[in-house]
C-alpha cells in the first residue's frame, strides 16, 4: 500500500479512537479496518449516542482551543465518511473510507 496512504489511516483510526475515548462512557470500543484494493475502510464502534451529523460544519473550534478539529480533520482526509447511529443498532459507528 502506497506509504500516504498508510500514513492517512493512522490518523484517520486515531481521530475515531480518541473521540470515542473522550465523547463517550463506553466499555468497548472497537476498530475495523477492511481493505479492498488501494481503498481502505475504517469503522470505530462505541457504545455512544452518536453525533450530530452537521458537527464539522456547524461547531467550528475557537482558534486557540486544543481540540475541537477532529471531523474537520476527518472530513479532508477521507474520501467519503459518516456515522451508523445508534437507531440503526447497538452503539454509534463512526466510518470513514481513504484511498490515494
Amino acid at each position: 500500500m502506497p506509504r500516504d496512504l498508510i500514513d492517512t489511516g493512522r490518523l484517520v483510526i486515531s481521530e475515531l479512537v480518541t473521540n470515542a475515548l473522550l465523547h463517550t462512557d463506553s466499555e468497548r470500543i472497537v476498530c475495523r479496518i477492511e481493505r479492498r484494493g488501494f481503498q481502505v475502510r475504517i469503522e470505530v464502534a462505541d457504545q455512544g449516542p452518536g453525533i450530530d451529523p452537521c458537527a464539522p460544519r456547524c461547531c467550528p473550534a475557537d482558534p486557540d482551543a486544543e481540540g475541537g478539529r477532529g471531523l474537520l480533520l476527518l472530513d479532508a482526509m477521507a474520501t467519503r465518511w459518516g456515522v451508523i447511529s445508534p437507531d440503526q443498532g447497538a452503539g454509534c459507528t463512526v466510518w470513514a473510507e481513504i484511498a490515494p
